[in-house]
């Protein structure tokens, strides 16, 4: 019978913050910020284990106290220069079963509950492909020209904005990054291989933190 994974590819800098220490472990409420996602993904009954791809000379990691995911979390020291790689050398390292689905999540998704992995995992687990936890695009898209200034306004019809996590088998997602290593998600991966994920709605809670306005939205999220 098939098993349930997460991994977390945190082996990233989030440059975009403007911070010297990396993204993952900016304080959010008094603990590091992927302290949050691991938590969550650590207390789903469903997920066997979780893994954290960290970088190789990850410092910070182990300056934490992780004795509330004691058992079901589990650093692997293989992150890669992309967060592709990351994912891939996580998938190698791990040797999970070929059948097994994996979560594959942000570290900067702080926010994440435990119903948003329930409905994904509910929608997904007997599914030919797999999928990704996404929201319908509400705002009005307009692209840039090189001046930064309004080219045309785009149709927002059928588009929607990537979340995580992003399910699909081990075998099928490790065998799709090694066919397609230049991509910004797992999903866009699977899309190379000819296969149509399924989009699981979620809601905006669920937002990545990139910017350090976000972190007050998340800060306000998680007391709410």
């Amino acid at each position: 019978m098939s098993e349930f994974y997460a991994l977390v590819p945190a082996a990233g800098s989030g440059s975009r913050m403007g911070s010297e220490l990396p993204k993952q472990y900016l304080d959010l409420s008094g603990r590091p910020m992927i302290y949050y996602a691991l938590t969550t993904l650590c207390r789903c009954p469903q997920i066997t284990t979780v893994f954290v791809v960290l970088a190789p000379d990850d410092e910070y990691f182990k300056r934490y106290d992780w004795s509330h995911c004691a058992g079901k979390l589990e650093p692997l020291y293989c992150g890669g220069v992309t967060r592709a790689e990351s994912v891939a050398n996580g998938l190698l390292v791990s040797e999970l079963e070929t059948d097994d689905w994996v979560l594959v999540h942000d570290a900067a998704r702080p926010c994440l509950t435990q119903a948003h992995l329930e409905k994904l995992i509910a929608e997904l687990r007997d599914d030919v492909v797999g999928g990704i936890l996404a929201v319908p695009v509400a705002d009005t898209l307009k692209r840039a020209d090189a001046r930064q200034r309004i080219e045309s306004t785009e149709s927002r019809e059928k588009l929607w904005q990537a979340q995580t996590p992003q399910m699909f088998r081990a075998g099928m997602l490790a065998h799709a990054l090694q066919e397609c290593k230049n991509v910004t998600d797992e999903a866009s991966a699977i899309e190379a291989l000819g296969l149509q994920p399924k989009l699981v709605a979620g809601d905006s809670s669920n937002f990545k933190v990139t910017y350090p306005l976000d972190i007050k939205l998340a800060e306000l999220m998680l007391k709410g």
